[in-house]
């Protein structure tokens, strides 16, 4: 992540703290599903440059627990 664009930042950090919230949830409930997503939502944003990517991953990310328990 390129910290010189303050929209990345700060999209790092809202992610992060989706995915910390998904972690807790997710240790909680015992769910995997979540505790990986948060997981997964908290470092993503390391190996993304672009805000295209940093938006689309981390929109799928979180749409992701939602999705899975839905169909599964």
């Amino acid at each position: 992540m390129r910290y010189s664009d303050p929209v990345l930042l700060f999209l790092g950090i809202l992610f992060g703290a989706v995915g910390t919230g998904y972690f807790i949830y997710g240790k909680r409930q015992t769910s995997a599903t979540y505790l990986v997503t948060g997981v997964l939502l908290m470092i993503f944003p390391y190996f993304f440059s672009s805000l295209a990517a940093v938006l689309l991953v981390g929109a799928a990310l979180a749409a992701a627990p939602f999705v899975i328990e839905r169909f599964a």
